[in-house]
């Protein structure tokens, strides 16, 4: 727990609407819909935020601070969260809760070999789910007093930032794409369409990375899934 953590216990103590009050959340995600999720859910129940889109923003931030709980997405743009993970689970003093997020079917058990305390399933909307993950890993002394609330309330969050991700998404497939880059724009369309519950789009992403696992030519696939981002970021998205 970092000194800020110590110092707002003091003048804040869990309550049952909010039971992670004094607490801090590292969320690295590249996907600025699922972040705002992420922002959502800490506000609902009363702990700060502080966000990374990298690796390398990760690190810098834990040079700085040890927040009292990570949120780590698997798939980042300067490499696996899976490495993060294993780096985390193996500092001492250990960072309190380090979990694991992502929309990859079989990703779990991977999260957890790697050192992650539990797994978060994308997307993360639900209220009550998220706040038991992290309270079934606290100690019994920054649990909230007395029993806590349970809402069966989702977040939403805001189009707006589904459509950042699309015009991130539209500034990758219009660069000149080496084999790296082709992987990585098919997961990160993929797992923002699977947060969105866009599942014409997550086929599209789906259907590229496969195509690049057999070897085969990707032409196609990138342009029709270059399509579909432009038909998102020509309309108004209603969710």
């Amino acid at each position: 727990m970092d000194d800020i953590d110590r110092f707002a216990l003091h003048r804040h103590l869990p309550t049952s609407t909010r039971p992670l009050l004094g607490l801090t959340i590292l969320v690295i995600e590249d996907s600025r819909f699922a972040c705002e999720a992420m922002r959502l859910l800490c506000l609902r129940s009363g702990a700060r935020i502080r966000r990374a889109d990298c690796l390398a923003s990760a690190r810098r931030h834990l040079q700085v601070y040890r927040p009292s709980v990570i949120i780590v997405d698997l798939g980042l743009p300067d490499g696996s969260g899976l490495d993060l993970i294993e780096e985390l689970d193996r500092l001492t003093p250990r960072i309190g809760i380090i979990l694991a997020t992502s929309g990859d079917d079989g990703a779990e058990a991977q999260a957890m070999a790697a050192g992650a305390d539990g797994f978060l399933a994308k997307p993360v909307t639900r209220i009550a789910n998220f706040q038991s993950m992290i309270l079934a890993r606290m100690p019994a002394d920054r649990q909230p007093v007395g029993p806590r609330l349970l809402t069966e309330d989702e977040v939403r969050p805001d189009a707006l930032a589904y459509r950042d991700d699309m015009a991130h998404a539209a500034d990758l497939l219009g660069e000149d794409q080496d084999e790296r880059t082709l992987d990585y724009v098919a997961q990160f369309i993929g797992g923002v369409a699977h947060s969105a519950e866009d599942n014409q789009l997550e086929r599209a992403a789906v259907a590229l990375a496969e195509t690049r696992r057999l070897g085969a030519p990707t032409r196609a696939d990138t342009a029709r899934l270059a399509g579909l981002v432009q038909t998102r970021l020509g309309e108004r998205i209603a969710m």
